[in-house]
């Protein structure tokens, strides 16, 4: 008996970046992404700006995504949508759009959770992409957000460990900052930091008990540290900007594997898969493939379109759901800070 198609609408808008999917079952037809450059001027995602920029791109990047994945409007079967968490202006603009277009088409609405999307992003149908059994562990790594979460199954996850001050794309951007480098820094960190000598350069790895992290000692560390050293000699950060780099680099990333191994050692889990901005990392991903060789760990990575914010880690989520029957009331509504 052939199987019915599912086609799902996935509508992403929690931060800077509007994004719209369309699935068909668990196999992506389209993911449409439409980033905001404006926010690189500031150093920061500013919220007022970056929801009037999802207001102007929203229709068009819905309509791109159904466009290119060769279906029309009346075939969708439901539109599944970010509740939170995120910047709340942005939100209510996917979560206004999703209403109107579920109640105009007569079809279920879903609501979801952005950062289980993150995890459950990794049961998007790839030919080469192999999906964890349960029980794993997952670790989130974004710039609002870093957590170990215990995945039972699809919607039974029990964060275990997370940040009780900044997120690690945050540790990332504001050691940027101090650089000169631009927004975000991450990408640009990880580049040169495969340039330059890890061990160049000591700092502090904050002592916070059990599986919790801790990143603004860090920050500051690093800020204290540049200081001296530019008073010292001006051109300090443009003679050795690279090992500078490549010794934030390996301090973040031995802070991250020293939790993970916790992680594994109080539960016995040795799956782990990877998810957010920051897992889009070279320096993780590697960390993660070695762990695999050291302790006969089992990665699951991400490709690098799922990584950031997009639509089609919404739309897997809506299509789990729609199997489960778990639709949204059209009176839901956006929650920026939400709990997984």
């Amino acid at each position: 008996m052939k199987k019915e198609n599912i086609y799902i609408l996935g509508i992403e808008s929690s931060c800077d970046d509007t994004s719209a999917a369309i699935l068909c079952n668990d196999q992506i037809l389209s993911n449409v992404v439409a980033d905001q450059k404006i926010h690189s001027e500031y150093g920061g995602v500013v919220p007022e700006l970056a929801s009037r920029a999802h207001q102007q791109n929203i229709v068009p990047v819905v309509h791109q995504a159904i466009e290119k994945a060769g279906i029309k409007k009346e075939q969708l079967c439901a539109v599944a949508f970010t509740k939170g968490p995120g910047l709340m202006g942005s939100l209510l603009v996917g979560t206004s759009f999703a209403k109107s277009l579920a109640y105009g088409l007569d079809i279920p609405l879903i609501d979801v959770n952005h950062m289980q999307a993150h995890i459950l992003a990794h049961f998007i149908d790839e030919e080469d992409h192999k999906k964890p059994p349960f029980p794993f562990l997952a670790m989130t790594i974004s710039g609002g957000h870093t957590q170990i979460v215990k995945v039972n199954s699809h919607f039974d996850m029990e964060v275990i460990g997370e940040t009780i001050d900044d997120a690690v794309g945050e540790a990332y951007d504001k050691s940027g900052k101090v650089l000169g480098l631009g927004y975000p820094a991450g990408p640009e960190i990880d580049r040169r930091a495969q340039l330059g000598n890890p061990k160049a350069y000591q700092f502090t790895k904050p002592k916070v008990d059990g599986l919790n992290f801790s990143f603004s000692g860090l920050k500051t560390n690093i800020l204290y540290f540049v200081q001296r050293e530019v008073k010292a000699n001006p051109n300090f950060i443009e003679e050795n900007l690279n090992d500078i780099c490549a010794s934030i680099q390996y301090t973040i990333i031995g802070i991250l594997m020293a939790k993970l191994k916790l992680a594994v050692k109080q539960t016995g889990i040795t799956h782990i898969a990877i998810g957010g901005g920051v897992s889009a990392n070279s320096g993780i991903r590697k960390a993660l493939k070695d762990a695999e060789q050291k302790f006969g760990w089992t990665s699951y990575i991400p490709k690098f379109e799922y990584t950031t914010d997009n639509a089609a880690m919404i739309a897997i989520v809506g299509y789990l759901k729609y199997l489960e029957k778990d639709f949204s009331d059209f009176d839901v509504m956006a929650t920026a800070r939400l709990k997984i």
